[in-house]
């Protein structure tokens, strides 16, 4: 695999983490994404968190699915990173 292309898929994974992390921030003031910003973070996250939603459910008040998502990322950040680096 090219290393452009790497590259490129890294950046999407490092964007989609901080994504998640302000929509993590964001549901703590603005829980029901009324917000601009929340409607938006809410729109970018919530097709790689619904799947996940539907496979691991809440535990008490607490959403997982975020923290999978993280997970998943994680994950395969350091598959490509070995795939492509060694």
């Amino acid at each position: 695999m090219p290393n452009g292309i790497a590259d490129l898929i890294f950046l999407v994974i490092n964007i989609l983490s901080i994504v998640l992390i302000a929509r993590a921030l964001c549901s703590w003031f603005d829980p029901t994404f009324r917000s601009s910003i929340g409607r938006v973070l809410f729109e970018i996250t919530e097709p790689l968190l619904a799947p996940i939603r539907q496979v691991v459910p809440p535990v008490g008040m607490l959403d997982l699915s975020i923290l999978v998502a993280f997970l998943i990322l994680f994950v395969l950040r350091q598959l490509l990173e070995s795939a492509v680096y060694g």
